[in-house]
């Protein structure tokens, strides 16, 4: 059973494959209408469930049309409004859809959740999201870059501010696609030891904005604040220093550019004139979710890899 919980789920071999069936699928699609299905509707007759327990713009959409596009079904989920709202247990949950559905995304808060989900699930699960990572958004950066030019290995990614779920999941890429991470994160804000360790050297936390994003090739940043987080005015005096703005986007590469998984807040992570400057890729990120997503879906029901 291939579930996609985090990106090691697939490895370097599996990630660069779905990487191309994504770049190579978007370009096939040129000029087409988004709800034109891809020739081949590879995901005929399938059924992904799509179970929300936190808000959602990008995932619920990129993952609805990318069902849509390969020719597959989705059926969207919200976990206050099903009886896992009232108490029944993932376990159970899973169990129920798995014979009902080919496949179930799930975007939620603990990681352990996800966990329970595939444990008992007979069919693939993926991570929407969790706090503890957020594999999907990573492989939509991942094309982004691509698709810029710019290959993978010997990359230089820096990133700024809180040391979240994103970072993580930032990092594990940089092990496994031979890149290297620069995180500049403020004290007591700092992603998990056990993470930058697992990189194998491809990660390192530091105070300095600038020393972070000397020489990247790449930078990213993501909201300060995240959904149902507490004490928001001690941490945004805590990130100011790591506000992304044009001078510190000027001590980067002269091609570096910009990603924002999104949402924004304009003028607390990056200031406008970055994020709707002509370094931002944040469109074509947000863009790629789609992408990403439809690959994910082929490896995690055996049609890539």
């Amino acid at each position: 059973m291939r579930h996609f919980l985090n990106l090691t789920d697939a490895g370097p071999d599996a990630i660069a494959a779905m990487l191309d069936d994504a770049l190579t699928r978007k370009q096939a699609r040129a000029g087409w209408t988004k709800g034109r299905v891809d020739a081949d509707a590879p995901l005929a007759g399938h059924v992904l469930a799509m179970i929300f327990e936190k808000n959602s713009t990008r995932t619920r959409v990129s993952f609805d049309m990318a069902t849509r596009q390969l020719g597959g079904q989705s059926i969207v989920m919200e976990a206050g409004q099903m009886q896992l709202g009232r108490g029944e247990t993932v376990a159970d949950t899973a169990r129920v859809l798995s014979g009902y559905v080919d496949a179930i995304m799930i975007r939620t808060d603990d990681h352990a959740k996800v966990e329970e989900m595939a444990q008992y699930a007979t069919v693939p699960v993926i991570n929407g999201l969790t706090d503890a990572s957020h594999p999907c958004q990573i492989m939509a950066d991942l094309l982004t870059i691509i698709e810029s030019g710019k290959a993978l290995p010997g990359l230089k990614v820096a990133w700024l501010g809180d040391g979240n779920n994103v970072l993580a999941s930032i990092v594990e890429a940089a092990s496994l696609m031979h890149f290297d991470v620069v995180a500049a994160c403020p004290q007591g804000f700092q992603p998990e030891e056990e993470a930058i360790v697992r990189a194998n050297g491809r990660a390192r936390v530091v105070a300095d904005p600038r020393e972070a994003v000397e020489g990247a090739d790449v930078i990213v940043t993501d909201t300060w604040i995240s959904m149902g987080q507490a004490h928001a005015e001690t941490k945004l005096a805590a990130m100011m220093p790591y506000q992304v703005d044009a001078a510190l986007m000027a001590a980067a590469k002269p091609d570096a550019t910009f990603l924002h998984c999104l949402p924004a807040h304009r003028g607390e992570e990056v200031t406008p004139e970055v994020i709707d400057g002509p370094q931002s890729l944040i469109w074509a990120e947000a863009e790629n979710r789609l992408h990403a997503q439809k690959a994910i879906l082929r490896w995690c029901l055996g049609q890539i890899g």
